[in-house]
């Protein structure tokens, strides 16, 4: 590899950890996230880790920012060999609860942020006959649950967008898309998040290390293939879903109460949706295994007694 890797959303959770991972191996790395300080810290990290590293603050809904990220990593590096894009925001809330403003900045920046990125590094890739960009989607691109509708429908159609890429790059030999949908990782964007649950989101269980999805990362880099999943749980989320779809509608809102809200209350805000927040960035949330392994049988048995109301109900 011998020209640029450019990350966005460089500055905290999987872009952090996939930047870091990539330094490991001596990359030459262009970060990219809104915030200078949080970029700071960042660079700081992937130096000490060996990489050579061009910071570039950058909003991925504005397609001009995006542009110029593009064109900075080329005069730097000479050219765009990967480009991982992690950049997203969410929050958490009843569709209706949530305001009209803060639900259309997720699917803004989530979507349309997306589209800036692929637009642009795309044709990069062209103009040099080859690259892989590497799409950071979710498990919840695959499946629905409360409380996160504006996330919900943004991955939705970040799985989408980038499925037809990937039937456009079958006639660009050296273009590669991927799309690596992680279920629940433990980074701070649950605490950064815009909330109008009134109560703290986190990732429910089972809670996998950002590194875990930065090193899938790594190696869509090296073998690309369409899709790859990070996450134990992912695949049979995803079947009940999709093949059990009455059981899943009854168990995911108390499994969603249980596992993916704490019981730590706060008042409504918008998070890091509008502005970045870089007090709350880092590579990991407070969100390890230790923490949530003792809510899965809660859970599991707060759905069991729904269930069982429901059915006496009937």
């Amino acid at each position: 590899m011998t020209g640029a890797v450019v990350v966005t959303g460089a500055s905290s959770g999987i872009g952090l950890a996939t930047a870091r991972a990539f330094a490991r191996q001596g990359a030459r790395l262009v970060l990219a996230a809104r915030s200078i300080d949080s970029l700071a810290v960042a660079e700081k990290l992937c130096v000490g880790d060996g990489g050579e590293v061009l910071v570039v603050p950058t909003d991925v809904a504005d397609a001009d920012q995006v542009d110029e990220l593009m064109a900075a990593a080329e005069r730097r590096f000479g050219s765009i060999d990967v480009v991982v894009h992690a950049a997203a925001v969410l929050a958490y809330g009843r569709f209706e609860d949530v305001p009209a403003g803060i639900f259309n900045q997720v699917v803004t920046v989530n979507v349309q942020g997306t589209a800036n990125v692929g637009r642009s590094a795309l044709r990069a890739f062209r103009r040099r006959n080859g690259g892989t960009l590497i799409v950071v989607g979710s498990l919840l691109g695959t499946i629905a649950t409360p409380y996160l509708s504006s996330y919900v429908t943004s991955k939705w159609a970040i799985h989408g967008l980038t499925r037809c890429w990937q039937i456009e790059v079958r006639s660009d030999p050296g273009i590669e898309v991927s799309l690596v949908w992680p279920g629940s990782v433990n980074t701070p964007a649950y605490s950064q998040a815009a909330n109008y649950a009134g109560r703290i989101g986190r990732p429910p269980p089972p809670v996998d290390p950002p590194e875990k999805v930065a090193r899938r990362i790594l190696r869509l880099a090296d073998r690309p293939k369409r899709s790859a999943s990070v996450g134990v749980a992912n695949k049979l989320t995803r079947f009940g879903f999709r093949r059990l779809p009455a059981v899943f509608d009854m168990l995911v809102t108390p499994l969603m109460k249980a596992g993916a809200l704490s019981r730590d209350e706060i008042g409504a805000h918008p998070g890091n949706v509008m502005v970045p927040l870089p007090v709350g960035d880092g590579e990991y949330g407070r969100w390890g295994r230790h923490w949530l392994r003792p809510l899965t049988g809660a859970a599991l048995a707060a759905a069991a007694v729904t269930v069982g109301r429901k059915a006496i109900r009937r």
